[in-house]
């Protein structure tokens, strides 16, 4: 499990690591529509609420939350199938989705992205371009409370700082190909 709060380099740190050790990347499914570039069935699965609180209600979820107003999953059996077949497969997910799949899977391996900084993630989350000046202050407010919830939470055995995204490419990759 790959998580960190929004803004911090997961995806970046997640897509070099998924090609240097070889990992398969689970693919989360959200309601929310696509950003630039993002492709249905590669980036996320893009589905209707509708869709989505049915495949929670049968339990087709390993994980789920709702966030920003817009929910966000894991779809369970992708992630058993992998793991069944030996595989090294990538979750990446917030704070709130790690601690569910903790309970679901004691033994995954836990790897938390944080920022050097709150300043330097406000920098980050400002060169994106995506969101308004309140957005960012919503998310840097939600940062906060995943990095304490990620702390209290005692189930991350690594925590790498992205102050250098080259250097924590590596020490990621250096996990998974440990685990």
């Amino acid at each position: 499990m790959i998580t960190g709060p929004s803004g911090v380099g997961k995806s970046s740190i997640v897509s070099q690591a998924r090609l240097r050790s070889g990992a398969v990347f689970s693919v989360s499914a959200t309601t929310r529509k696509p950003r630039p570039g993002e492709q249905d069935k590669e980036d996320y699965f893009f589905i209707d609420s509708s869709t989505f609180r049915n495949m929670v209600d049968a339990g087709e979820m390993l994980e789920w939350a709702e966030v920003f107003g817009e929910y966000y999953g894991t779809p369970a059996r992708p992630v058993r199938q992998a793991v069944d077949r030996g595989e090294s497969i990538i979750l990446e997910i917030d704070v709130q989705g790690a601690v569910q799949v903790a309970r679901k899977l004691p033994d995954a391996t836990f790897i938390l992205i944080a920022p050097p900084s709150m300043d330097a993630l406000k920098s980050r989350l400002t060169g994106r371009g995506s969101e308004t000046p309140r957005q960012i202050d919503k998310r840097l407010g939600e940062a906060e409370s995943e990095l304490r919830l990620a702390g209290e939470s005692g189930i991350y055995q690594h925590k790498v700082i992205n102050d250098d995204l080259d250097a924590a490419i590596e020490k990621v990759v250096a996990v998974i190909n440990q685990e």
